[in-house]
């Protein structure tokens, strides 16, 4: 099986490139690179995901599975009184976070390598954002979901992104197993943007 973008250390040989995007408002500028998910564009459903989530004006927020950080960086600059965490087990997706959230002046976010929740340790979180790694299975799509559930605050609201042909509807079904409650708050492009909150038992 060849390597994917949910591995540690990428081997492929490098391919840096320079994007240009404006997504929900904010222009910003990222540097992506072989290895990473995404490295072409701004993925579609991360344009759909940050189109539609609503973001506290104050707290803690993370990026799961941050890639480059397009969605951790494009919180942060719209969410400046809120302190963004981005994690991602794939050092060379960390060290384009770090780099991309520095050219584009954001300053209330940082960038922590490791698997899954455990960079952030006990951390709890007010708002949980992730374009999940389908490609590396549901076995990891769950144990993620699961860690994010243990790592939200009472009232705390999960968010994730996926395409109907990636699995949608057996991902809201355990969203809503996780959580007991999803709702589809965007839909377009062949995604769906599926929200859940932590200690609400009613699917909306």
């Amino acid at each position: 099986m060849g390597e994917h973008y949910y591995a540690q250390d990428p081997q492929a040989r490098h391919d840096r490139r320079e994007l240009e995007v404006t997504v929900a408002g904010e222009r910003l500028t990222f540097t992506t690179d072989a290895g990473v998910f995404g490295k072409r564009r701004l993925d579609p459903g991360t344009r759909l995901l940050l189109e539609n989530v609503e973001l506290p004006e104050t707290g803690t927020i993370l990026d799961l599975g941050c890639g480059w950080g397009a969605i951790g960086t494009a919180v942060a600059r719209r969410a400046p009184r809120c302190w963004v965490y981005l994690v991602d087990i794939n050092q060379r997706a960390v060290d384009l976070a770090r780099a991309n959230l520095a050219r584009n002046g954001v300053r209330n976010a940082e960038v922590l390598a490791g698997d899954g929740l455990a960079p952030v340790g006990g951390l709890c979180f007010d708002l949980i954002l992730t374009n999940p790694p389908v490609r590396a299975g549901k076995a990891v799509l769950y144990r993620l979901m699961a860690e994010a559930a243990a790592h939200l605050r009472p009232g705390g609201r999960f968010v994730a992104v996926i395409g109907n042909k990636q699995g949608a509807d057996s991902y809201r079904a355990k969203v809503q197993e996780v959580f007991g409650n999803a709702r589809d708050i965007g839909k377009g492009g062949g995604y769906r943007v599926i929200q859940a909150v932590k200690g609400a038992d009613e699917e909306k």
